[in-house]
Formats: C-alpha cells, sequence, structure tokens
C-alpha cells in the first residue's frame, strides 16, 4: 500500500512541477509591447470576460471608435474557471491579467493604456481626446480616477472610484462562486502569483451570500469602499456642474466618459447605483441617463451581460428584501 501512496505522491508532485514551470505568472507593464508577437487573425483582436470591468471598458472604447476586432472570451474563476491561469493565456499575458488588447499581433496591457493606445492609432485620434489641454488634462485626470490600480487596489479607494468597486462587488463574487467547483478555484492557489486573491474567493464560496454580513472584515471594506465611492460621486457632480456636461469634459464624449460609464454599470449590478444616484446630485443622475443612452453601452455592456452575474443581482436584490440582517450589512436602508 505504502508503494502506492508513495508513488501517486510522486506522480502529483511531478504533475504540479511541470505545471508550475509552465504557469509561471509575472507583472506585466502596461502599455504596447512590440517585443512580443502573437498569432492572429485580424489587425485588432481582444481578450476579455463579459464581466471584467476592464474588458466593458476597453469594448465600449472600441465601440465609440467604430473599431471592429476579433473577440476572445476568457473565463475568470468567478465566471467559470482560471482560465487566465492555462497554458495557453498565458503566453498572451503572463501577468495572468484580463484585458489584452491586441494590434498587429503585439499585446498592449492595461485598460487606462489600452484606451489611449487604441484612441491614438483609430482612424479619429481626436474623436475620444481633447485637443485642447486643460480639457485633456481633466480627461486623463478621471481616466485615472476610473481605473484599477496597484496589485492590491483596495490600498487606494480614496484615490480612484475604480479602487473602491471591488469592496462593492464583493457581494457579486460571493453569489457567483457559489455555483464555481472548489477545485477550480484552488488553481488559483495552486498557480497564482497574488494567492491572496484566491484565498478570498475560497472564504467567499465557504461563507456565501447568505452569511457574508458574518465575514466582518468584508462587510467593513465594503461600507469604507461606498463611502469612498459617495466621495468620488460628488467630486463628479461638481465637475459636470463646473464643465456644465452633458459629459465630463463638457460637449466632447471622452475616454473619461468610457471609464465611468463601467463603473455605474457594476454599481448596477451590485443593487448599489440607487444609492448614489441621489436628489443631490441632479447633474450625475443625467449623465447615468445619457450613458445608458449610448450606442456603446449597448455594445460594449448591454450585449455582454453574463448569465452568471444577471442571477447575482437578482440574489442579491432578493435577499435584501428577505434578510434584515443582510439588508443592513450592505448598507441599505
Amino acid at each position: 500500500m505504502w508503494i502506492i501512496v508513495l508513488c501517486t505522491t510522486g506522480l502529483l508532485l511531478g504533475w504540479y512541477l511541470w505545471e508550475l514551470q509552465h504557469r509561471q505568472t509575472r507583472a506585466m507593464s502596461g502599455g504596447l509591447h512590440a517585443d512580443i508577437s502573437l498569432p492572429h487573425e485580424q489587425e485588432w483582436e481582444l481578450y476579455h470576460n463579459d464581466f471584467s470591468l476592464c474588458s466593458k471598458k476597453i469594448r465600449v472604447c472600441l465601440a465609440e471608435l467604430g473599431i471592429p476586432y476579433k473577440a476572445h472570451h476568457i473565463d475568470l474563476v468567478e465566471t467559470g474557471s482560471y482560465e487566465t491561469l492555462s497554458r495557453h493565456f498565458l503566453k498572451v499575458n503572463p501577468g495572468a491579467i484580463l484585458p489584452v488588447l491586441i494590434h498587429k499581433g503585439h499585446p498592449v496591457y492595461e485598460s487606462h493604456d489600452q484606451l489611449e493606445y487604441a484612441a491614438a492609432h483609430s482612424a479619429t485620434p481626436s474623436l475620444l481626446v481633447p485637443t485642447d489641454p486643460n480639457k485633456r488634462e481633466l480627461m486623463e485626470r478621471w481616466v485615472h480616477k476610473s481605473s484599477l490600480i496597484g496589485d492590491n487596489p483596495l490600498d487606494a479607494i480614496d484615490e480612484t472610484a475604480g479602487n473602491a468597486i471591488p469592496g462593492l462587488t464583493t457581494p457579486i463574487f460571493a453569489a457567483m462562486v457559489k455555483h464555481i467547483p472548489t477545485r477550480r478555484i484552488f488553481t488559483g492557489l495552486l498557480f497564482h502569483r497574488l494567492k491572496i486573491r484566491a484565498v478570498f474567493f475560497l472564504a467567499l464560496k465557504l461563507f456565501g451570500l447568505t452569511n457574508l454580513p458574518k465575514m466582518k472584515p468584508v462587510v467593513n471594506l465594503l461600507h469604507a469602499s461606498k463611502k469612498a465611492m459617495h466621495t468620488h460621486f460628488d467630486e463628479l457632480e461638481e465637475v459636470l456642474t463646473k464643465t456644465g456636461g452633458p459629459w465630463i469634459t463638457g460637449e466632447q464624449f471622452t475616454l473619461a466618459d468610457v471609464g465611468v460609464m463601467v463603473i455605474f454599470d457594476r454599481l448596477r449590478e451590485g443593487d448599489f447605483l440607487s444609492e448614489f444616484l441621489v436628489e443631490e446630485r441632479p447633474r450625475v443622475n443625467a449623465y447615468w441617463q445619457a450613458l445608458k443612452a449610448r450606442p456603446s453601452y449597448v455594445a460594449g455592456v448591454a450585449n455582454h451581460m453574463h448569465p452568471m452575474v444577471t442571477q447575482a443581482t437578482k440574489d442579491i436584490v432578493n435577499l435584501k428584501s428577505s434578510d434584515p440582517r443582510f439588508r443592513s450589512a450592505m448598507g441599505a436602508s
């Protein structure tokens, strides 16, 4: 018997070491990597995920610019598996992060860099980028403010709305991972360079959406993220009032609006949006209505609503309605 156990252990260890060698991840700098050449069929290709916030952003951008692209949908653990850690995707991005924009076979990493790159290499470079230097500076500030920055975005929730979003996405994560086999989450523990993310998802899997109120650190993070997001929305109301709208820089829809659009949509998915669309922010309310009316919202967001996310939103709404403890933990009245 011990020989069988020993052989099995040896085989598993050998498999793990081989896989580890072929699934090594590392941080990748943003922007174009002309030194990396990938197989491609079209000038523009996009590796993305329907649920991914940053994927939504680049899809909206490409729709606004009228850039056709070949799409490659890659699963996140929330939507089925750690396909981002698969050998085939790590050849596309060793950082194991979505989205990846491919231009003429060369990858562009980091969503804020992808927005600027796509705009600069489109047929109309000034369509989403103001020529006025002051308006461009304002645009760049809000592109940054709507971006996820750093390996641990939770460290900078007061700096950007993009960093405040993960804490407010936690209920959606909890609702989605209940459908994901635990063994798939363990893939992240084995191969992801940021193993804390897999630990986080495993904890959500064990507790579930119903017991989220018992996870005090998560509830505290959610409340801190909500407080930070209110500050960001107050600032958005101020800038829209100052420029006169309807967009962040005034009359021109820019990359800044692309980034903020998906922030609104993630709050909608988590059933938080009504808490931010209050009477004291009339400009913000009108802004959201204008964002939803753009064809790019339909093409980049509405047409990519993942069924697991749609169900998660329903689960959150129903639990808020039926469970006072959960409603209180979410900060809802």
